[in-house]
């Protein structure tokens, strides 16, 4: 199709020169682009969006064009080819969905107040100026912004400002990079500097709606960041400086823009003195991913968006390593295991889901890529994989020459294969290839089969999945030698087990370290084995074997009555992450019971049972000097003694809001959101709702608001539920980029399930127009998909979303969503009884 030809085949830009000159309170914007590069044809196209083109001039003669909509395109005739200085003059929109150029909201003193920021990934550069707008096409920029300029405004872009003439900015030019990267934001913002080791001068912005002293830990995370990747890349930060911005109003967590890095607040911005431990290491991690791209992404560039995983897995990958450098004492790693490895397993054990590497064309499915569990979560244990495969020695050697051999320019998956290969002397890429291009994983049947210990791969699936006999080369990583360090058989037979059990003196098992990307289904025998040694084990290896049988149970290979007699056995560790593991089944348990039902009380029972002594343990305040595991398993219990009905949880958490009453924001951070929400569920009050939704438009503490978020969705009250579905849509209360969270937590409430789901079916049309053109959209139907669990509620998912099939970027989700519900509905319908029997059992 002719509109899917990349435009780079037809004019190669080198150079930029951009001038811009945006009125705020017109939201018009007048625009003037010279890019010099080299026609291939003499009929080439430059992508734009939304533009109204005045003129086009090649080598100073105004020449014939045409704006072909439905390409993005503006088609120019030229001449002749060869190398072209084309002037483009235009004017454009402001707009209002956080892409292309747009104004951030905020209020300061009572006063509505605007930032103007951009965001250009993955195709919105386009909607600021014309250009060639792919990865492929690099070149340097010179920028020029003029605006209604008001003293004391802050203008800052990738590069340093190196003169202001008559009100207009003028920035250094660029190194050669990617559209999608440049960046630039002004308005009233303060800022905190410092410098790194190196000379790189570092700097956080955000608005004055915020105290000085929020800005203090990402600096610090940032600064000591870019000194660890000059380090361990051992290549320098290539550019002057390195801006971190927060924005007001921001689609996705954060973007690598080069040297100036944009961040929703609430993923740059602190409190130093009340945020708990778990929402700092999301700061830190959200920061380092967003500078590990200052390398790879930024320096060296996918050539394509089918590579998108190249940057962003490997960013993902990379955050952990930094902050686990950097902050060894919080073990970050765990994180990883508790968020990541689960997220990846579940999705990607769903048939259809797609591969790391995607063949895609079509920009309108670009954004569907962004599959987080996929493309980073998935696409980061590959890589985990890898760096265990080849060692850091041999991973740094082998990044120093993949920059060296790209730098400036871009590259494909292959490319890190080789040069990793090249480094270690493993062929990384045949490894790897089976990883990168297939879907799904497999499950590794470990058996004693007529007293010999064998192993046989197949693919899991959770739901019905077309057997393709795929096989995957797994790093084996057991605790036995007889085992290979690569199975690429689908069949192993490694030897008489009574023998080999003897030899090693310890249960059989398999991915130890739980960091290859499969699971492991051991038969009774061998499980057996291990369950008994399971509490002398380290945090990872107890959640693996919870993770592993949660999954086995999703995906029908064993019962999830089965697990229930479990559960007490891990129950008063004090490992967050065996923590985090128990209650990821407990809360499992919820589908299988309905609302105020015998089942549900009984559920409510074995909660009190598995979190009652944690409770005694721990309580609601933080003790003096006490661990960091223990402040993070803290709110994860009392969530669950919540769940049970604990009268004494229940009331020591309303005491702490009537003592803390007019200072709602300074309750401790970690569990300020389960007292905001017991309050609104057990003593709620209009007057209540109203105090906390006035206090939620007030703050400016993104933690702050996320609880409140959480606390007023969790109202039983059918006029106040009412009440927010109508706040959905007023931006002044709940920010377009804040409604998916305020959306499923009305939808993930029983009394407000259907309150919700008729806001989305019936205005649909509205939330496209207000936030369908970013990457987070299709994660609205991903909501809808999590919480569903009944047949007539599938049919209405059908009924509504299959007419909306054939929408570009949504085809996928919507199959795979029907597909997980589909799979719910058919496990509660076939373990329902089972299961609520096991817990029946259990709590007598």
């Amino acid at each position: 199709m002719k509109e899917l030809t990349h435009f780079y085949q037809m004019f190669q830009p080198e150079h930029y020169d951009i001038y811009l000159d945006i009125n705020r309170e017109t939201k018009q914007i007048t625009g003037q682009t010279v890019i010099t590069g080299e026609a291939k044809t003499k009929a080439i196209a430059i992508h734009q969006k939304d533009l109204t083109v005045n003129t086009v001039q090649a080598d100073g003669q105004a020449v014939p064009f045409a704006i072909d909509a439905k390409a993005d395109a503006i088609r120019v005739d030229l001449e002749k080819a060869g190398q072209t200085t084309l002037t483009i003059d235009y004017t454009a929109p402001l707009t209002d969905t956080m892409m292309g150029i747009y104004p951030s909201y905020y209020e300061l003193n009572g006063q509505k107040q605007q930032i103007i920021g951009t965001q250009f990934e993955t195709n919105s550069a386009r909607q600021a100026f014309p250009c060639i707008d792919e990865p492929e096409a690099k070149a340097t920029f010179d920028l020029a912004i003029k605006y209604d300029e008001q003293p004391g405004e802050t203008t800052i872009s990738n590069m340093p400002e190196i003169k202001v003439v008559d009100g207009v900015h003028y920035f250094d030019t660029t190194l050669r990079m990617s559209t999608y990267l440049v960046a630039f934001a002004f308005g009233d913002l303060q800022r905190k500097l410092t410098t790194t080791k190196s000379g790189v001068k570092v700097g956080v912005f955000g608005t004055k709606a915020h105290k000085a002293n929020e800005l203090d830990f990402a600096l610090d995370i940032a600064k000591r960041s870019i000194e660890f990747y000059e380090d361990f890349y051992q290549k320098p930060y290539p550019l002057p400086h390195s801006w971190q911005l927060a924005l007001p109003d921001f689609s996705a967590g954060a973007m690598e823009n080069w040297g100036l890095v944009t961040y929703r607040e609430a993923y740059l911005l602190l409190d130093p003195d009340n945020t708990a431990l778990d929402m700092k290491q999301r700061v830190a991690t959200v920061i380092a991913h967003e500078l590990a791209h200052q390398w790879f992404g930024d320096l060296v560039t996918m050539k394509w968006w089918d590579d998108l995983w190249l940057n962003e897995s490997f960013a993902n990958m990379m955050e952990y390593v930094a902050i686990d450098a950097i902050e060894p004492d919080w073990h970050i790693w765990e994180t990883f295991q508790a968020s990541d490895a689960p997220a990846a397993l579940q999705r990607d054990a769903t048939d259809g889901v797609q591969s790391v590497h995607v063949q895609v064309e079509n920009p309108a499915e670009i954004d569907s890529l962004f599959d987080a569990a996929i493309v980073y979560a998935k696409g980061a244990r590959m890589l985990v994989m890898a760096r265990a495969l080849v060692g850091d020695d041999a991973l740094r050697a082998g990044l120093k020459q993949y920059f060296e051999a790209h730098q400036y320019g871009n590259a494909t998956g292959a490319d890190l294969w080789a040069a990793l290969g090249q480094a270690s002397g493993i062929d990384v890429g045949a490894i790897m290839t089976s990883w990168l291009e297939q879907p799904g994983y497999p499950v590794v049947t470990a058996a004693v089969v007529e007293g010999q210990l064998t192993l046989s791969q197949t693919q899991f699936f959770i739901g019905d999945g077309q057997d393709a006999n795929r096989q995957w080369q797994i790093p084996l990583n057991s605790n036995y030698a007889a085992a290979p360090q690569i199975m690429d058989a689908s069949h192993l037979v490694l030897g008489d087990y009574a023998k080999l059990r003897a030899e090693n003196g310890q249960p059989f098992r398999l991915n130890v370290g739980n960091n290859s990307h499969f699971i492991v289904k051991y038969d009774q025998t061998l499980l057996t084995d291990i369950l008994k040694q399971a509490n002398s084990w380290d945090a990872i290896s107890q959640l693996q074997v919870l993770q592993d049988l949660r999954l086995l149970a999703e995906g029908r290979q064993i019962s999830y009555a089965s697990m229930v007699p479990l559960l007490a056995q891990f129950a008063n560790s004090t490992s967050t992450l065996v923590n985090v593991a128990l209650y990821r089944v407990a809360n499992d348990l919820k589908k299988f019971v309905k609302p105020a039902s015998t089942e549900a009380q009984q559920l409510q029972h074995l909660f009190d049972q598995l979190s009652v002594k944690q409770v005694d343990r721990l309580g609601w305040q933080a003790a003096a000097q006490e661990s960091d595991d223990d402040q993070l398993t803290r709110p994860v219990v009392l969530n669950a003694s919540l769940y049970a009905e604990n009268a004494g949880t229940i009331l020591a958490a309303h005491e702490l809001f009537e003592a803390n009453q007019g200072k709602l924001e300074t309750l401790p951070a970690a569990v300020r959101v389960l007292v905001l929400r017991n309050e609104v569920k057990k003593f709620g009050s209009l007057a209540l709702f109203n105090q906390l939704l006035a206090t939620y438009r007030q703050t400016s503490d993104a933690s702050f608001k996320a609880d409140i978020c959480a606390a007023l969705t969790a109202t039983t009250d059918a006029s106040l539920i009412a009440k927010l579905i109508t706040a959905f849509e007023d931006a002044d209360t709940i920010k377009p980029q804040d409604l998916r969270a305020w959306f499923r937590g009305v939808l993930a409430n029983d009394a407000g399930e259907q309150a919700a789901w008729d806001w989305i079916r019936q205005d649909w049309s509205w939330l496209e127009a207000t936030v369908g053109g970013d990457m987070e959209f299709t994660t609205y139907i991903t909501v809808i998909a999590g919480i569903f669990k009944t047949a007539p509620r599938l049919a209405e998912f059908k009924a509504f979303f299959e007419p909306k099939l054939p929408t570009p970027g949504l085809t996928r989700e919507i199959n795979m969503d029907i597909k997980v519900i589909t799979t719910r509905v058919a496990l509660i319908e076939a373990e329902q009884v089972a299961v609520n029997a096991a817990v029946a059992k259990v709590i007598k």
